[in-house]
């Protein structure tokens, strides 16, 4: 699965990733938002050559896009997308970018495309996306896409010791695209 944008490219994690994916996820300001934070370049490596043997499509498996500069193939963050298993048409999908990368649309312009993807050429129902409240940043790209918020679970998820809130924000089919999404 590739797709290409006007300055993006998403495709497939390579091994040569490797370190740029830990050092970003390993981040802290990053990984505070992350379900998975790699421990060493050789983890993130393992979780690279896992993600070569999955398709898309597989219920209940997650697909990890690398989201790449298209004029210098330079890893900027990834992109997940989980199909869940009892699910017919829905999708969720997650966005991380390195902290160098943030604030200049390259996270909408990802997610802009994939959404465009499940909805016009895959079929897709429901989209959803799943954030801790406290990434305003996140919680704002959401909204910019005309995701809305349904639901908030207070102290929901343990992650690194800390029970922390979950948000989730969704799409329809027929809400696609939402006014000024893909501009």
């Amino acid at each position: 699965m590739e797709f290409n944008t006007a300055r993006l490219r998403l495709d497939g994690l390579r091994e040569s990733d490797a370190g740029s994916l830990f050092q970003y996820r390993s981040d802290p300001a990053v990984a505070r938002y992350q379900g998975w934070c790699p421990a060493s370049t050789d983890e993130a490596l393992d979780f690279i050559r896992t993600q070569q043997s999955i398709s898309f499509d597989v219920p209940d498996s997650w697909l990890q896009l690398a989201i790449r500069l298209s004029d210098d193939d330079r890893l900027i963050g990834d992109l997940g997308l989980h199909l869940p298993a009892d699910a017919d048409g829905s999708y969720e999908f997650g966005v991380t970018l390195a902290p160098a990368f943030q604030g200049r649309g390259y996270a909408r312009e990802a997610v802009g495309a994939l959404l465009d993807f499940l909805f016009r050429t895959h079929g897709a129902h429901r989209v959803h996306a799943s954030i801790d409240p406290r990434n305003l940043a996140s919680a704002a790209l959401l909204r910019s896409l005309g995701m809305r918020q349904e639901a908030h679970f207070r102290e929901s998820l343990k992650m690194r010791g800390e029970w922390v809130d979950d948000v989730i924000f969704a799409l329809l089919a027929r809400e696609w695209p939402a006014p000024g999404a893909l501009r």
